[in-house]
């Protein structure tokens, strides 16, 4: 066993976990520590990547050099793929690696991220999944079940979740005959109400991908040519693959042996904090204000914040919680939805909704004193800029409604001009995932950036779910045409 200590530093940081946000803290925090140790401990052997974006990888849209995040990389930075943390003396503020290794801290950070789901099938050994069936969640569970499409022709997916519905879309454009099992009456059901639901199952059907509702999977017999999954209602299915997309479960098993706070995650205050001030979490294993995330946005939010915290640069920092909007990326479903879109009636609620089965569209709205609370936006409808704008700024409404349920007014208009760049106030969100309005793309242009690349590698724009690619390019666009050296004076003049 081998200790390693950093003589008269108190910034010897160590964040274990090198996903998504313990490699967007690690960037942060070389930002603005310069003279911090930084040492970073991946279960995982690769570089850090985008796991939203395996959808795409199983699609065949990206390889996997299209979902390696940027790495912090420099002076102070230690990155250690592969390297499993074991255990935390917080006494001796110590962690002990699977190597046998003994790293000292001055702040630990837990971005332990979450597992798979399992479920009790009968017929499977949970700990040990046969080459015929995967979970969906890593890298390496995307290149086993892309490893098992080989001469495959049918598949399941276990689960009509966002994930399963993603990695049931990505098999269907490789050709593979789909059906996917959901236990619940409708798909999406966290996101989206029965109506919605339904929409989405006919659009999914066109696409390839059947689905059977309401019904749980009680068995599996996996063999050497195939398998065969059993119904809860006696029927039998059988592939050539099962994907199991079941639900993630945030990985506390450290912290617990810790001695940590820990309820449904690790549980943490406003400023990141767990029971013990030395210790951080962030991510999919952190739980604040009751709340477990499994979203990028926040991941990245609690990833900031933390960093201003740890450099001191900003005592009054805080983690507030915003309001998320889900997008399901899958080759023809375009689906937003956010807030309480899916909660049922309720008093002082005014509900307006559209719906288009046999055009795969759906629309739904929820206002509370005019403004948006929630609203659920599938299929070709001009008008989702705008309502994930209004929902996320909190401003009023049109006073006419159909302009956001159908993208035009009762004249045939369209809808609120708010999508136009010179319009769009500066305080606008853009991109979701990194929190990027509208004036850092402008800040960044005057700056000198002009091309893609030099202003999504200085604001981070598109490069969470990448559904926000289009509006970037469209401000760009705009901030190119105006005949003046300076972009705001001319928004002005507009």
């Amino acid at each position: 066993m081998t200790e390693e200590t950093v003589d008269g530093s108190r910034n010897r940081i160590v964040i274990v976990g090198h996903g998504m946000a313990g490699a967007r803290l690690a960037a942060e925090l070389s930002a603005r520590l310069g003279d911090a140790k930084i040492t970073v401990l991946g279960a995982e052997l690769h570089r850090a990547y985008n796991r939203i974006m395996l959808s795409s990888l199983l699609a065949g849209k990206v390889d996997e050099s299209g979902v390696e995040l940027a790495e912090a990389a420099g002076h102070g930075i230690d990155v250690r793929p592969g390297v499993e943390v074991t255990g935390v003396d917080r006494a001796a503020r110590t962690v002990t690696t699977g190597q046998g290794d003994l790293i000292g801290y001055d702040h630990l950070v837990l971005a332990t991220g979450g597992r798979a789901l399992v479920p009790p099938l009968a017929g499977l050994d949970r700990d040990r999944l046969p080459d015929r069936v995967a979970v969906f969640r890593t890298l390496d569970d995307c290149r086993r079940i892309l490893a098992a499409t080989t001469g495959a022709r049918r598949a399941l997916v276990l689960g009509g979740g966002l994930l399963g519905l993603e990695a049931a879309r990505g098999l269907a454009a490789r050709g593979l005959d789909v059906q996917v099992v959901h236990p619940v009456g409708h798909l999406m059901e966290r996101q989206l109400d029965p109506t919605a639901g339904a929409v989405l199952a006919r659009t999914l059907g066109g696409l390839g991908v059947t689905t059977h509702l309401d019904v749980a999977a009680s068995a599996v017999d996996v063999r050497a040519d195939g398998l065969t999954l059993t119904l809860s209602d006696g029927r039998h299915l059988d592939a050539d693959l099962l994907v199991l997309s079941c639900g993630v479960r945030p990985d506390t098993e450290l912290a617990r042996a810790a001695g940590l706070t820990v309820d449904r995650g690790v549980v943490v205050d406003d400023r990141l904090r767990t029971s013990d001030p030395h210790v951080s979490a962030i991510g999919d294993c952190a739980q604040h204000a009751g709340v477990v995330t499994g979203l990028v946005a926040p991941a990245w939010e609690q990833a900031r914040v933390l960093a201003q915290v740890l450099a001191g640069h900003d005592p009054r920092a805080r983690y507030r919680p915003q309001p998320s909007v889900t997008r399901l990326k899958a080759a023809g479903i375009d689906l937003a939805a956010m807030g309480d879109a899916a909660a049922g009636p309720a008093p002082d609620v005014e509900e307006l909704s559209f719906s288009d089965p046999v055009r795969g569209t759906y629309a739904r709205l929820r206002i509370v004193g005019e403004r948006l609370t929630g609203a659920i936006m599938l299929g070709d409808n001009p008008a989702v800029g705008t309502v994930i704008q209004l929902f996320d700024r909190g401003t009023p409404v049109p006073i006419d409604r159909r302009t956001l349920l159908l993208g035009r007014s009762r004249d045939g208009a369209g809808a609120a001009p708010v999508e136009s760049p010179a319009l769009m106030p500066d305080a606008a969100t853009v991109c979701q995932c990194n929190t990027v309005r509208k004036g850092a793309l402008v800040r960044c242009w005057r700056a000198g950036a002009r091309s893609m690349d030099d202003v999504v590698a200085a604001t981070r724009a598109t490069t969470g779910c990448g559904s926000c690619r289009d509006a970037v390019e469209g401000i760009l666009g705009w901030l190119s045409s105006i005949d003046t050296p300076d972009p705001v004076e001319a928004e002005v003049a507009a």
